[in-house]
C-alpha cells in the first residue's frame, strides 16, 4: 500500500516555501502530499485569514500540483486542531497497515514532547522532518524525550517507510528559501512589493481582490 504525508500547519497564507516543502517530499518519498489546514492551531496564534480563505488559496497553489492534495478534516471539526485526533480518524480509514506520514519542520520536530498525547501519535505515524538548510539535525540536538526513543528509527532511505505503517522519522534535505508566512504577512501590510514573487501568481491575485493582511 502507499505511503500517504500528510503536512499540517495554518497556511496562512501558503507560499512557495510550503510547496518546496510539499514538492520533495511527494519526489523523495514517491508518496502523495495531502495539505491539512488546522482551524484552530493549537501551538499559534488565531490566523490573520479565516479558515475558508485559507483553503481557498491552497486550493488555487495547488491547483495543477499532480501529488498534492488537500484534506480539509481539521477545517471540519471543531475545538482545536490537535493532529493525534486527526490521526486517528485517518487510521479507522485507512486501516492499521497503511504506511502514513507527519511531514513536519525541524521546530516542531523538536517541539513533540509539548504536543497533545505525543508518544500515541508517534506510534500511528512516520515523521518526515523538512530540515532547515545549513542546519540538520544532531543527535544531540533532541531533546531528551525525543533523544530516549530515537534508537532505531531514524532512516537514511525511503523504503522503509513505504512498507511499514509508522515509527520511523526521516530527514528531508532541502534548498534554503526566503519565505516564511509571517514574513509574507508583514510585506504585505508594509506595501512591499516583492510578496508577490513568493507566492503563486493566483493566490497573490486571491490576497490583492480579497484586500488580505493589509493594515487595519
Amino acid at each position: 500500500m502507499s505511503l500517504r504525508i500528510q503536512y499540517g500547519g495554518s497556511f496562512d497564507p501558503v507560499h512557495l516555501g510550503h510547496l518546496a516543502v510539499a514538492r520533495a517530499a511527494r519526489d523523495t518519498l514517491r508518496a502523495t502530499v495531502h495539505f491539512m489546514p488546522a482551524a484552530d492551531p493549537p501551538h499559534k496564534a488565531p490566523t490573520a485569514a479565516d479558515a475558508s480563505q485559507r483553503l481557498a488559496m491552497l486550493q488555487l497553489a495547488i491547483a495543477a500540483e499532480p501529488g498534492l492534495a488537500i484534506d480539509t478534516r481539521e477545517l471540519q471539526r471543531e475545538g482545536p486542531s490537535y493532529s493525534i485526533d486527526s490521526v486517528l480518524a485517518l487510521r479507522a480509514e485507512l486501516g492499521k497497515d497503511r504506511p502514513l506520514a507527519l511531514l513536519l519542520g525541524a521546530d516542531s520536530f523538536l517541539s513533540l514532547p509539548s504536543w497533545r498525547r505525543w508518544r500515541e501519535l508517534l506510534a500511528q505515524v512516520h515523521i518526515v522532518i523538512a530540515e532547515r538548510p545549513g542546519s540538520a539535525l544532531a543527535a544531540d540536538d533532541l531533546p531528551p524525550e525525543l533523544a530516549a526513543i530515537a534508537e532505531g528509527r531514524w532512516q537514511n532511505q525511503p523504503q522503509p517507510l513505504q512498507q511499514t505503517a509508522a515509527g520511523y522519522w526521516y530527514r528531508l534535505s532541502l534548498q534554503l528559501r526566503p519565505e516564511s508566512s509571517s514574513a509574507l504577512r508583514q510585506a504585505i501590510a508594509q506595501g512591499k512589493p516583492h510578496w508577490q514573487a513568493w507566492t503563486t501568481p493566483a493566490v497573490a491575485q486571491y490576497i490583492n481582490a480579497h484586500q488580505l493582511y493589509r493594515r487595519r
